[in-house]
């Protein structure tokens, strides 16, 4: 700090930064704001004196200046699912912690809905927008925003968007989880798979016909039923297997999330099916209802909290508040519990195999 007249210390100023950068006030303010009309050496040389001098910028004033906050917008196919809602508060938590106003937007999974909030929150001028989106698919709103460079997407990767992605290791964790289910002995496995057109579920499905194939098994000829990573779905597929001629020997069943292995678990117990004695199961998400299950689920755990804040962080990173995340694609990790036993018998073979 540099001293008054008295001799007490004063606070340094924008000026005082400027000064010491042999730089004009403008480009000052430009570095602060995150502007990018500014070179590279002399970013660097404002961040430095910056620190130096231990200048810290009046956010009020450059609230009221902008007449607004910073705030950025996080938008949800829904806050059902206890993962989305994971990565809303990793998301909210972040902004939080640096004084940034979240608005938070649900779809229900429809691209009207996606449409409408990436021209809501253009026209409100906020900082930029996190999206995890329910349909996959671009709509004019999103596009603009991804030119304009304020628009991070988590969880689910939009094809032909070239925006900035947190991500986890969905193919590897979906082969392992597989893995688990051959390994106790299954030969006569089904998939309830998510919606076709979602990233997550394209590289899940990846990665169970990986497995299949690495332990000799010909992917085609295992049953996908689709599903919509709704508990209803999962019933509805479970359902769907078990009344069907073609898959009704199954021994063991793929859930693409946890939430559509509650589904199935209901009705498996409803039709008097034990679990893993009569069917094994496995899911994806490791949110917090597979661990209450009985039994508790073999599942694919991905840390949603860390991944919203990561969104939260690389959104505010690219406005000039904050550094980058360190960690952008973050791994999956297998969860072994109880819902796996071998098969109790072989239907094709017509040979009882203890379990």
């Amino acid at each position: 700090m540099t001293e008054t007249r008295n001799g007490l210390p004063r606070r340094p100023t924008i000026r005082d930064v400027a000064k010491e950068a042999g730089v004009s006030l403008g480009t000052v303010s430009a570095v602060i704001n995150g502007s990018a009309q500014v070179t590279a050496k002399n970013r660097s040389r404002v961040l430095q004196c910056i620190a130096d001098l231990g200048y810290e910028p009046n956010t009020a004033a450059q609230s009221l200046k902008r007449q607004r906050s910073s705030s950025i917008g996080l938008i949800v196919p829904d806050l059902q699912n206890p993962f989305f809602a994971s990565v809303a508060e990793g998301v909210q938590k972040f902004a939080q912690a640096h004084d940034v106003l979240m608005m938070l937007g649900t779809t229900g999974a429809e691209s009207r809905w996606e449409e409408y909030y990436a021209q809501t929150l253009r026209a409100r001028r906020l900082d930029g927008m996190i999206l995890l989106s329910g349909t996959g698919k671009p709509t004019a709103g999103l596009v603009k925003l991804v030119e304009s460079g304020s628009v991070v997407f988590v969880d689910e990767y939009i094809p032909g968007l070239d925006a900035p992605f947190i991500s986890a290791t969905n193919r590897v964790g979906a082969r392992q989880v597989a893995q688990e289910l051959l390994r106790a002995g299954h030969e006569h496995i089904a998939i309830v798979a998510g919606p076709y057109w979602l990233w997550t579920s394209q590289q899940r499905l990846a990665g169970y016909r990986e497995a299949l194939a690495a332990a000799g098994r010909d992917p085609d000829e295992t049953p996908v039923i689709p599903g919509d990573y709704t508990a209803a779905s999962g019933y509805s597929a479970t359902r769907a297997i078990l009344e069907s001629p073609k898959t009704a020997h199954a021994t063991a069943i793929i859930y693409g999330n946890d939430l559509m292995a509650v589904g199935g678990v209901r009705y498996l117990k409803e039709t008097g099916k034990r679990i893993p004695h009569d069917m094994s199961i496995v899911g994806f998400d490791d949110i917090d209802s597979s661990l209450m299950l009985e039994p508790s689920l073999t599942t694919v755990a991905q840390p949603s909290f860390k991944m919203g804040q990561a969104a939260a962080q690389l959104l505010l990173h690219k406005v000039g508040i904050v550094e980058a995340p360190e960690t952008i694609s973050f791994a999956t990790e297998l969860r072994t519990r109880d819902s796996v036993a071998a098969p109790r018998r072989s239907v094709r073979a017509g040979r009882h195999v203890k379990g």
